[in-house]
């Protein structure tokens, strides 16, 4: 199969670049993150696979966190090995990921997870479907250096293309892999709740779609609304990592996203734990959306709600205080 089409990095902002930091991001705390830590041991002993542009690979919160990489785009003399990311995007997904916790830098939301990087975009920013639909089957099938298997898949990335190729790629992973696949949702919002903008692969209805929303709980003005929005994230101002050993906020469903697909890691290991089983995709996604708080707007633009780890928890606590005392 082969596209003429591309697919590409949805438009985001970069607000500032810096070269130290030594903090808990506002994205992380805000979903609850840190509290969540303990229960699911920082998300160990799950896999993360990024199909992005790569990762830079030295830097000091992300090079210990990565199992894996393959380069599926012609960067670098299409040399298979080199996944070194020359944009920038890849790196500050995979940080709001699992950036270690050092003391230092900024530290990931599931920062005991480790990384497969799938370098599918060039540093232009734009990448073949074939590249694309390759990454996803090659995560699907992945094994490890000691049989792990991708627990996560999150895809930053989009375009206007219903493509069959990337839909059925898609399906393998999620059907048939139980793999959960986060996408941003797209940027193409104009801040009116009356009309609808779409991207793929966020519209497919497999896959786990995020909005974005800043600190103040507001809807990002350039959020995609549309019917198959699952949830929202963080997106706005968002801290982590970057190009070489910087550091960088950006704005977008593109930073949303890797929220999301962090907290996924969390919730697997404490809810596998719990159950004594491993879960499916769909229980994976039922125990997800139960920890959402609904927001003051339509299901169209923040879906389920806002992603927030201890919200079952809290809601635990309140029921027995009400049975207790009254």
């Amino acid at each position: 199969m082969s596209c003429n089409n591309e697919i590409e990095l949805r438009p985001f902002l970069v607000h500032q670049v810096s070269a130290e930091k030594n903090e808990i991001p506002d994205g992380v705390q805000m979903i609850e993150a840190p509290e969540f830590w303990k229960e699911s041991d920082q998300g160990k002993g799950t896999v993360v696979a990024i199909l992005d542009t790569g990762v830079s690979r030295n830097h000091p919160d992300l090079k210990d966190q990565i199992i894996g990489g393959k380069n599926f785009t012609t960067d670098y003399k299409g040399d298979k090995e080199n996944f070194e990311d020359n944009n920038g995007h890849g790196s500050h997904v995979a940080g709001t990921i699992a950036a270690v916790l050092n003391n230092g830098g900024v530290v990931g939301v599931a920062p005991s997870t480790k990384l497969l990087i799938l370098k599918v975009l060039t540093g232009e920013g734009s990448g073949n479907y074939d590249w694309i639909i390759d990454a996803i089957k090659y995560a699907a099938d992945w094994k490890g250096p000691n049989g792990e298997t991708v627990s996560v898949m999150n895809m930053s990335l989009g375009g206007p293309q219903d493509v069959k190729e990337l839909h059925e790629a898609i399906k393998y992973a999620v059907n048939e892999k139980n793999i959960p696949i986060v996408c941003a949702a797209g940027n193409e919002g104009d801040d009116d709740m009356t009309t609808y903008e779409y991207d793929y692969p966020a519209s497919y209805n497999e896959v786990i779609s995020v909005g974005a929303v800043d600190t103040n709980y507001r809807i990002a003005p350039f959020s995609n609304i549309n019917e198959e929005v699952d949830l929202v994230a963080p997106g706005v101002d968002i801290e982590s990592t970057y190009l070489g050993s910087q550091y960088a906020k950006l704005s977008g469903t593109s930073m949303a996203s890797p929220h999301v697909a962090g907290a996924l890691a969390l919730v697997k290991v404490m809810g596998e734990r719990e159950f004594a089983r491993t879960l499916t995709e769909a229980e994976l996604y039922a125990q997800l959306i139960k920890r959402t708080v609904p927001l003051e707007y339509t299901r169209q633009a923040v879906g389920n709600g806002l992603i927030q780890l201890k919200y079952m928890d809290k809601y635990r606590e309140l029921v027995k205080f009400i049975q207790a005392n009254f």
